[in-house]
């Protein structure tokens, strides 16, 4: 019988040894399943952010095209009135020169 207990005592020797690898085979698995889930939501974080800046930065252009179209238009308008006015000069010397014959 003390042969049988020994052999009883070793087999839960070794189902307890069983055991403790089987926690520490789950347990590395759950670490690694979480360390996984956190890259991958790292990876997703960064895209976003690069998406997101990508965005500004196309809008940035957008608005540096509208405001050069806007300066082009403003020119425009500058030599428009520029040429009214000399338009406004020449017809006023004209007048002026009438006026004295």
């Amino acid at each position: 019988m003390t042969q049988s207990s020994s052999e009883e005592e070793e087999d839960k020797v070794e189902e307890d040894k069983v055991e403790e690898e089987k926690g520490e085979v789950e347990e590395e698995a759950e670490e690694k399943e979480h360390e996984e889930v956190e890259e991958e939501a790292e990876e997703k974080e960064d895209e976003e952010v690069d998406e997101a800046e990508e965005e500004e930065d196309e809008a940035e252009e957008e608005e540096d095209v509208v405001e050069e179209e806007a300066e082009e238009e403003d020119e425009e308008v500058d030599e428009a009135e520029e040429e009214e006015d000399k338009a406004e000069e020449e017809e006023d010397k004209a007048e002026e020169e009438d006026d004295r014959e």
